[in-house]
């Protein structure tokens, strides 16, 4: 059968073209929140609560009413949550939801900066820089400082970066900063400040931006500049933000300045679920945003789709303990299920064993291995683990580490496409040029110097004054540069600098050059979607991918991987069951987190996050007989976030050997 297509002005919206019944497809609070489109709207969604479905269906009944899809912006924290929320809604009524404005804070402020750049002193063809090539160039300016020496301690790259970023996305002074966070670090407050400095005017003459930047950025043209500021205003007529909780201050700042000709703005989140404040993420954002927006209509998602009652009992008397939040308590309708268990573990050895067990057993069950979870406040929580999964076995993946655009060979190609794109790239001119041999740091930034100093650096860099090996090393780069540049396609350029770059991959790497060589390839593969190759080192540095694909391919396709994660790292997802392990006061919380309030209270919300991750079944483990050096004291009670929960929601259970007696009383 042929299908017939008409030509129809998306310029006319069709009112009610859908025919969706939002009251059927919805739950009476969902419904609320997805028809609710003028004034400002803060939706809770607790844990489970289909926000994500809510929103999907709020999109397509904005666009269903009337209003213009390009008039409608939706910011999240990655671009596939954008994209997916969009390809939803247009399953659900049409095409006309493809011209929305979505993506994240970072991608739209590049959006707008490659635009309007020019009014806060930005070229239009900067290069976003990702942390790593920041540390890189704080490193120089401690060198050039003298601040290297093992003669004076001084803070790492990392650590600099670190507070440098601090001082912006928590809008704090620097002195102020190192006082609340860093006190050890007061007496190097000038040396840091001057690093701030060197670190601003170095990116503002190469043209380089940071992550930081981008909002700064975005905040500054937007507060400085009203013309610029109604006319985007007046474009975005309807705002959307997930995950609220999330937003640091220079975020929140940015909506409301965007919010400027109206109050449209309807933001998504959960309290109980904010736990990312070493990121700068505001806890007050939320709490705080009817006062910012008078008026706020307030609605609560509390009915769950994803645990049982019994899991939902435990995690609503976890968040109930907090010391402030919007008061909601999650229900479901899958009223059968198991009490979660409290286990005490004589020992560590005996919480791995105990995981082990257990996860087999469920495999038995049917349950598979990747919809089992064991769940820890921090990584190295997992290594006792580990070690017993392989005993039995078992397979497993670890989230929560090392990330793919992080290695080093990733790296190093990427440096090469950005010389491309942007010739005065310092920092990827210092990565390509320390792979050849007889090049330290020392020469790296007297070649950069000489480069960079006029005309064609690429062109200049055939005729710098070299001998021997490195001249021809030089010769070669510049020659392999210029022809990758000819090449039409990202992928071409990409493939003609991988074949450049290989014999450099088996001489740097000897030992697992095959493994790399892989995620080179899948990086290759990455290239194909793109047609611009800026707005592929965009993306690349807004929205990196996680997994080296070794460690995928590392995996039994036959049988589906056991998860391990940090919480942190398992925001957002669901399985069946889950283990949350170390749940022992001193170290869930930590000992570092439980002399400020504020602190205390994330290490709350850390667990209720971890909790809320349970479809079936939830074990919350302890070791007992815990030495800890630091306090020289045995750690042997529960977490006080669940200590002396009642029974009748978390039951109390202790291992040991099978035949044994075990008084829990005792």
């Amino acid at each position: 059968m042929t299908t017939t297509y008409i030509l129809r002005d998306l310029s006319e919206p069709i009112r009610n073209s859908s025919g969706l019944d939002y009251r059927k497809e919805l739950n009476e609070a969902q419904h609320e929140a997805a028809t609710a489109i003028d004034g400002s709207l803060l939706i809770i969604a607790g844990a489970g609560t289909g926000k994500t479905r809510t929103l999907v269906y709020r999109v397509a009944h904005m666009i269903d009413q009337g209003i213009d899809p390009r008039s409608i912006l939706l910011l999240t924290f990655t671009r596939r949550s954008a994209e997916e929320m969009i390809r939803r809604a247009s399953l659900l009524i049409d095409g006309r939801c493809n011209q929305i404005a979505g993506g994240t804070f970072h991608s739209f402020a590049n959006l707008v900066l490659r635009v309007h750049g020019r009014h806060v002193n930005l070229a239009s063809s900067f290069t976003i820089m990702d942390r790593p090539d920041s540390e890189d160039i704080i490193q120089h300016i401690r060198a050039d400082m003298g601040l290297n020496t093992k003669e004076k301690r001084f803070p790492r790259k990392q650590t600099v970066a670190e507070i440098l970023s601090m001082t912006l996305n928590k809008k704090i002074p620097l002195n102020e900063l190192l006082e609340l966070e860093y006190p050890h670090l007061v007496e190097v407050n000038f040396e840091l400040g001057e690093i701030q400095r060197r670190y601003t005017d170095y990116k503002r003459t190469k043209s380089l931006i940071d992550y930081d930047d981008l909002l700064t950025k975005l905040r500054d043209l937007l507060a400085d500049h009203a013309e610029i500021r109604s006319r985007l205003s007046d474009t975005y007529r309807y705002i959307m933000v997930d995950e609220y909780q999330d937003t640091n201050h220079l975020q929140a700042e940015i909506v409301r300045l965007l919010a400027a000709t109206h109050d449209n703005v309807a933001v998504v989140g959960d309290d109980a679920q904010s736990i990312y404040s070493f990121r700068g993420a505001n806890f007050r954002n939320i709490m705080d945003f009817p006062k910012h927006f008078p008026g706020t209509r307030i609605i609560k998602l509390e009915e769950n789709y994803r645990s049982t009652q019994p899991i939902l009992n435990v995690t609503n008397e976890i968040i109930s303990r907090a010391k402030e939040g919007y008061e909601k308590r999650l229900f479901t309708r899958k009223s059968v299920g198991t009490r979660p268990k409290l286990v005490q573990a004589g020992s560590e050895q005996m919480q791995s064993q105990f995981v082990c067990q257990k996860v087999l057993e469920l495999r038995e069950q049917g349950v598979p291995l990747w919809d089992i979870a064991v769940l820890f406040r921090s990584s190295f929580h997992s290594f006792d683990l580990e070690i017993e999964l392989a005993r039995h076995n078992i397979p497993f993946v670890k989230r929560g580490g090392f990330q793919f655009m992080e290695a080093a060979h990733v790296k190093d190609l990427l440096a090469h496409l950005r010389i491309i794109a942007n010739p005065q790239d310092a920092v990827s001119w210092n990565r390509v040029l320390m792979l050849h041999e007889g090049i330290g740091p020392g020469a790296s930034q007297k070649v950069i110097k000489w480069l960079l100093e006029g005309g064609n650096a690429v062109e200049r860099l055939r005729s710098y004054d070299a001998k021997g090996k490195i001249a021809q090393g030089l010769r070669t780069l510049a020659q392999v540069l210029e022809e990758a540049a000819k090449a039409e396609l990202p992928s071409e350029q990409a493939q003609y600098l991988m074949q450049y770059y290989l014999p450099i991959l088996k001489q740097h790497y000897p030992d697992d050059h095959p493994k790399r060589l892989r995620d080179m390839e899948h990086f290759q593969g990455m290239t194909e979607r793109y047609r611009s190759l800026e707005r592929l080192l965009s993306d690349m540095a807004l929205e990196p991918p996680n997994d080296s694909i070794g460690g995928v391919l590392a995996v039994d396709p036959d049988e589906g991987p056991l998860i391990l994660s940090t919480i942190h790292s398992a925001k957002g997802l669901e399985f069946h069951s889950v283990f949350i392990i170390w749940a022992l006061e001193g170290r869930f919380p930590s000992l570092y987190n439980t002399n400020s309030q504020e602190d205390l209270e994330e290490e709350r919300r850390l667990l209720y996050v971890a909790a809320t991750r349970a479809k079936q079944n939830l074990f919350i483990s302890y070791p007992t007989r815990v030495f800890d050096k630091t306090l020289r004291m045995v750690l042997s009670q529960p977490s006080q976030f669940i200590d002396g929960m009642s029974s009748r929601m978390l039951e109390p259970v202790a291992l040991v050997p099978e035949g044994s007696y075990w008084n829990w009383e005792s």
